[in-house]
């Protein structure tokens, strides 16, 4: 089976995490300050703090910007249901915006529109998660430009897209957000197994989700009620979680790092040769805007409405090319119908999910490899549409 996704392990990664399980540190030690330095390198923010993974960065980060039961919370419903469960967390009110047809990201158009009407409702969020899809970044120059007049703050759901560039700038500056966080599951960019890391460069943000992340604890004799305790003394002076990422994580990371532009030149690569190879056939593709280079997590097509997308999928499947499709509607699942959504909440992205399918993009996909996947596309549409 050729995956839609995996991981790429080299013998320096074998390498470092040898020198990690023989170091005295498993767990917390020096390798997860040097990986959140190399986010900081890599990205140009101020500050990286990291965790077990994007989910739990992305709930302190709600929690850092204050997000509390009712309050109201926007993302986009084209994405995984972490982006909104995060705000659930915290109790609060979750809305959805619909999306653009053409990258699949949240609709500057739609946003705007959505804004006028909550604010003659007299009910703003207090924080909006725009979410850079298949490593495409959201338009957010404007997205700021609209959002900050009413104070709302922003969490870019930067899951997909490490290594990407809005504007030139690297994905995670936070020039235009108040936090931004990344994913390093194994189908993603770059791995540590599972683990996320939350930029910022607000040193009070980056202090709230170190202390959130670690049960609220420090030793930090300057910030204890009593220092003259004692070498083993610390304190809790919130209620926080253990949502660490260990050195193991980090020190596969730091290797992984080292080649996060190889990864993200060869997945661009890939893609050109995708467009080459498919652009006679009767499918649309989704695609980053001209102000963005895409860090390519996903490639995503959209069939012709008239297909059976179900019979596409099989017969790929039946192939051993392991095609999926991201992603459900978040709203459409049962936990977020029980909350009142329905069917129509917002019909791009509903008729988004009806066409899309991800084809395998990784960068230790072979060029025959690839090769086959668009062979045996282009004679599946065929089939499907001769049997109509």
């Amino acid at each position: 089976m050729i995956p839609y996704g995996r991981q790429d392990i080299s013998s320096s990664d074998l390498e470092t995490l040898k020198q990690v399980l023989l170091s005295d540190f498993l767990t917390q030690g020096p390798q997860v300050p040097l990986f959140e330095s190399n986010i900081c390198k890599a990205t140009d923010a101020s500050f990286a703090v990291a965790g077990n993974s994007a989910t739990s960065m992305l709930h302190l980060a709600c929690l850092a910007l204050g997000v509390k039961e009712g309050d109201l919370v926007w993302t986009s419903p084209i994405t995984f249901v972490a982006s909104a469960n995060c705000a659930r967390y915290c109790g609060a009110d979750v809305d959805f915006i619909d999306v653009d047809a053409h990258t699949a990201n949240l609709s500057i158009d739609a946003l705007a529109m959505k804004l006028v009407a909550a604010e003659k409702a007299g009910r703003l969020p207090k924080v909006i998660i725009p979410v850079h899809m298949a490593g495409h970044s959201c338009d957010m120059q404007a997205l700021s430009e609209l959002v900050r007049p009413y104070g709302i703050k922003i969490i870019e759901d930067a899951a997909h897209a490490i290594g990407g560039r809005y504007q030139g700038r690297p994905i995670g500056c936070c020039e235009y957000s108040d936090i931004c966080v990344f994913s390093f599951h194994p189908v993603k960019i770059i791995t540590t197994g599972e683990g996320g890391v939350a930029t910022t460069n607000d040193p009070a943000l980056a202090k709230t989700m170190a202390s959130l992340r670690s049960h609220g604890i420090s030793k930090l004799p300057q910030e204890l009620t009593r220092p003259e305790e004692g070498d083993w003394y610390y304190e809790q002076d919130t209620l926080g979680f253990n949502y660490r990422m260990t050195d193991l994580q980090a020190g596969l990371g730091n290797s992984q790092i080292q080649r996060l532009q190889e990864f993200v030149k060869r997945r661009n690569e890939l893609v050109q040769r995708y467009h080459l190879f498919l652009s006679a056939l009767d499918i649309e593709f989704i695609r980053p805007s001209e102000q963005c280079l895409s860090a390519y997590h996903l490639f995503i097509i959209r069939l012709p409405k008239e297909l059976d997308r179900k019979l596409v999928f099989n017969a790929m499947r039946a192939a051993g090319i392991g095609v999926h499709v991201h992603y459900i509607p978040v709203y459409l699942q049962p936990y977020y119908t029980g909350l009142g959504f329905n069917q129509g909440h917002c019909p791009e992205a509903e008729s988004y999910y009806a066409s899309c399918l991800t084809l395998p993009l990784y960068p230790t996909l072979t060029d025959s490899e690839q090769d086959y996947v668009i062979e045996t596309l282009a004679a599946v549409l065929d089939k499907v549409k001769r049997d109509r």
